[in-house]
C-alpha cells in the first residue's frame, strides 16, 4: 500500500528535520536542554538526534536545508517552532517528487 504524504513525512523527513534544527540551534549556542523545550521534545531526543543516532540520512534539497537554517534563526528570536517545522513540511509536501526521491 502506498504511503501518503504525511505518512512519509512523519517516519522520515520530521526526524530529520528535527536532527537539523537541533545540529543548527547548539551551533548558535543553545544548550540541548534549551532545544529540546523549544522543539518540544525530550532532552534525550536531542541527544540522539546531535549524535545522529536518530534523523536518519535523509538527504534534503539545498532549497529545503535552507528553510531549515531560516527556521532555525526564527526560533532563535522566539518563533514558535512548531509553526516552523509545519511550514517546512508544507513546503516538502508541495514538492512530491522529493519525497519520492526520500522514499
Amino acid at each position: 500500500m502506498k504511503k501518503t504524504p504525511c505518512e512519509m513525512i512523519v517516519w522520515t523527513v520530521l526526524p530529520c528535520i528535527r536532527k537539523k534544527l537541533a545540529k543548527n540551534l547548539l551551533g548558535k549556542g543553545l544548550s540541548q536542554k534549551e532545544i529540546a523545550e523549544k522543539l518540544g521534545v525530550s532532552n534525550a531526543a536531542i541527544s540522539q538526534y546531535i549524535t545522529d543516532k536518530r534523523g536518519g540520512n535523509v538527504k534534503l534539497s539545498d532549497e529545503i536545508n535552507g528553510e531549515i537554517e531560516k527556521s532555525a534563526n526564527a526560533i532563535l528570536n522566539g518563533e514558535d517552532a512548531v509553526k516552523e517545522i509545519c511550514r517546512i513540511c508544507k513546503i516538502i509536501k508541495e514538492k512530491i517528487d522529493i519525497l519520492e526521491e526520500i522514499c
